[in-house]
């Protein structure tokens, strides 16, 4: 039997780019003949990420639909023109066997082409409420990979596998102890400890809050932050200066150490992240996004939330609340591990190698006479 080959088509945030790596990786492992192609967007974060991963990416003219009157909607229509001629061709050319789907600009265009040339299309839905191009391209995948439960009211229960979203290989593999990730970053074995993270460009209201917190958090003494402020925030003109017993980081790249060092996190509630936090398995705090599409990150918290896994504290009472409900929580022990017994309940640390198993499956199903 030929070498499978398979298109991975997506982008655009590390949320779509890095399980869409992940997934390549854990084909190459199962079946180290395959040829895998990426189709990005042109300018996005995918055309940079996957070469550096290793893989070979084409990029599509797309781009979304501006929240504002603006020359590039007009654009659009010929834009999405031009890029699904340039998807069928890519389709045609590199002779794929299965199309898969991760999300973004380029894989609308990309999945809806290789639907029409019959060449079979999984997608991988991260959110627990997918957009509206995965609700239409549904019709026509042969199997869609999800995170979250309850995702039949939204695609045919039949072609719903729930697999769970591939996080960063660092985290499976992780050996760290508690002691030693606590001394990787300086801190105090004997203080309880916060990690506050809000994204590589940092998140505006959960910083806000921990500043307007800063003097409460000194006051601690058995208190210690880890804190993430993203590059887009300075810590600099703070009113309140930083107290010894909070680390600012602009960007925190061991995360695996920084999650084990934590008595509890504060995160918003993108897809990776929160599947990242269910693995990690700690009280979570979460402040979940107003700015994004669909508004999905409130719903990717509710179905921890709703369900005894996390707290949610919405992004427009967390600077007057955040700080509160953090000190609720460490006031009680038997909270903390009821959240954490709940939310690592529904870790799936296999995901990358089931969405592999079934992007193999359906390539070998194409390839057959």
């Amino acid at each position: 039997m030929p070498p499978l080959k398979v298109i991975i088509s997506g982008g655009g945030t590390g949320g779509h780019i890095f399980p869409a790596i992940a997934i390549a990786d854990a084909i190459k492992r199962q079946a180290p003949d395959t040829e895998i192609l990426f189709v990005g967007a042109k300018g996005r974060m995918e055309m940079e990420k996957v070469p550096e991963a290793g893989y070979t990416i084409i990029g599509l003219t797309i781009q979304g639909l501006q929240r504002k009157i603006s020359l590039q909607n007009i654009l659009l229509p010929f834009r999405l023109l031009g890029s699904l001629i340039k998807a069928i061709t890519i389709l045609r050319s590199f002779r794929a066997d299965v199309a898969v789907g991760v999300g973004g600009y380029a894989s609308g265009p990309t999945l809806r082409m290789a639907a029409l040339l019959g060449i079979p299309c999984i997608i991988q839905e991260q959110n627990s409420y997918p957009g509206i191009t995965n609700r239409l391209l549904a019709k026509k995948a042969k199997q869609i990979c999800v995170a979250f439960t309850g995702m039949e009211k939204y695609f045919p229960a039949e072609k719903t596998v729930l697999t769970g979203n591939p996080v960063r290989g660092s985290l499976k593999t992780a050996a760290n102890t508690k002691k030693d990730s606590l001394a990787f970053f300086g801190l105090n074995p004997e203080k309880f400890t916060i990690l506050v993270v809000g994204g590589s460009l940092g998140a505006r209201t959960i910083n806000d809050s921990i500043s307007l917190s800063l003097e409460k958090i000194a006051c601690r003494e058995n208190l210690q932050v880890l804190w993430q402020t993203g590059k887009n925030f300075s810590t600099d003109s703070l009113a309140t200066p930083i107290p010894s017993n909070v680390m600012p980081f602009t960007f925190i790249r061991e995360m695996d150490k920084a999650y084990t060092a934590a008595d509890i996190i504060i995160s918003r509630a993108g897809a990776m992240s929160i599947s990242e936090l269910c693995i990690v398995g700690k009280p979570c705090i979460l402040v979940p996004s107003p700015n994004v599409a669909e508004d999905h990150q409130t719903k990717n918290a509710k179905s921890l939330s709703e369900n005894g896994a996390a707290l949610l504290v919405p992004d427009s009472n967390a600077r007057e609340f955040l700080w509160s409900e953090v000190e609720k929580l460490m006031q009680s022990p038997a909270r903390m591990l009821e959240l954490s017994h709940k939310i690592q309940s529904r870790a799936i640390s296999d995901s990358d190698d089931r969405i592999a198993q079934l992007v193999i499956q359906e390539a070998r199903k194409h390839q057959m006479p």
